[in-house]
């Protein structure tokens, strides 16, 4: 009994695994500052209040080439971008810092895609 309750629960265990990794997809994010001064980048899914690179970390924009970034979502799931320029919460692009401005086209749907270059200009 208690083996056939034991090869129960790996076999369902199993399968939940199974089904979290095939709905894993990735994106590729490609950024590209044209400011003057350092540009902070971050991405969001606040359906599961979700932050990349991490909570309290960025991804620093330093020059103006094209910086890729690759992030393992949801899929189906919808991640937002959210840049800003270090020091300063008033000049921003998509949902700025924390994701606290709204914005209209700075969200994709996560499906193993690669987003077109985001110029960051002002």
């Amino acid at each position: 009994m208690r083996k056939s309750l034991l090869a129960a629960i790996v076999l369902i265990a199993a399968q939940v695994f199974a089904v979290g990794a095939a709905m894993a997809d990735t994106m590729v994010w490609k950024f590209r500052s044209y400011h003057a001064n350092i540009v902070d980048v971050q991405l969001y899914a606040s359906a599961r209040n979700n932050v990349w690179p991490g909570s309290g970390q960025v991804w620093s924009l330093k020059d103006y080439n094209v910086h890729t970034v690759r992030i393992s979502c949801v899929q189906g799931e919808k991640v937002c971008y959210g840049a800003w320029v270090r020091g300063t919460e008033s000049s921003y692009w998509g949902g700025g810092r924390n994701n606290k401005q709204s914005c209209t086209s700075c969200c994709y749907t996560c499906g193993n895609i690669e987003t077109p270059i985001i110029n960051l200009n002002r």
